[in-house]
């Protein structure tokens, strides 16, 4: 079925929210994952890539990253928007905002985090099966990523994959460390380890799109998800992603998330709305 594709326009990107049907939101909480062609426009595109090099030039503090020994290199980092004027714009003025209100059906959107995730040429490393929301403290149906393709991505250059319904299981994976050396994460209550979905593809539907510049996936957060590595000599692989939650979503202050990204200023249970996690929609 072919995807709604969002037309380019002003900054707050009403006709980008118009262009996604009733049928691309059921898609979503049907699979869990939809592809959104041609949505973020060659301005966004030229500013974000500058930044992002910027970024690897001078990364902040919440870099996370590695060089594989045949010299493949991996560069990573979240929460750009909290220090980068452009990583912010993107995050707060783009389409996005509005587009998550669109496709969570909610009222109220908070900006979760953003993250930065760039597979340089000949980086053969995979990104391991996982869902996202066990990694983050927070809990609720309308959490929800924006992953934008800045390069075209193939399957052999890195392009992600979903188990598509896996959202609706309503399992949570032990967080794991994606690289050696990387966050450790504390066993979390009711986590289970999560399975070698490469070993027992038959079992399981899988959605995935090769993705040109200014495309975007949608998806939730206990979708199950991942990728292969760059095997490309030729293109790097750059994603940019910006996580948004709805009204429903709470914070959550037990064991397992990602130590970069708790909020001191919110106890267990608490609405996300806060300085770290701003409301973005309506404007």
């Amino acid at each position: 079925m072919a995807e709604a594709r969002a037309t380019k326009d002003a900054p707050d990107g009403g006709a980008a929210v118009a262009a996604v049907d009733d049928a691309t939101v059921a898609r979503l909480w049907r699979d869990g994952a939809v592809l959104l062609p041609g949505v973020v426009g060659p301005d966004w595109l030229d500013r974000l890539a500058v930044a992002i090099d910027r970024d690897i030039a001078d990364p902040g503090p919440f870099r996370h990253g590695y060089r594989l020994a045949g010299g493949g290199l991996f560069h990573g980092n979240m929460r750009l928007w909290e220090h980068d004027p452009d990583f912010r714009a993107y995050c707060l003025d783009s389409a996005l905002p509005g587009l998550a209100a669109r496709l969570l059906q909610a009222n109220q959107v908070t900006l979760f985090y953003d993250q930065l995730f760039v597979k340089e040429a000949a980086t053969d490393a995979p990104t391991r099966w996982h869902n996202d929301q066990p990694y983050w403290p927070v809990r609720g149906r309308q959490v929800m990523s924006f992953w934008l393709a800045l390069d075209h991505v193939t399957f052999d250059s890195g392009a992600l994959e979903f188990v598509a319904g896996s959202h609706l299981w309503d399992r949570w994976f032990q967080p794991e460390a994606f690289a050696p050396g990387g966050d450790s994460y504390e066993p979390g209550e009711n986590y289970e380890p999560i399975p070698d979905f490469t070993a027992c593809r038959d079992g399981y539907d899988f959605l995935g799109w090769e993705m040109r510049p200014g495309d975007l996936v949608a998806f939730l957060g206990l979708t199950v998800h991942g990728s292969k590595g760059n095997s490309r000599p030729d293109r790097r692989r750059r994603g940019y992603a910006v996580r948004y939650c709805g009204e429903d979503a709470r914070y959550f202050a037990g064991p397992g998330p990602n130590k970069g990204l708790r909020n001191p200023d919110l106890a267990d249970g608490a609405p996300l709305p806060s300085r770290q996690y701003p409301t973005v929609w309506p404007r």
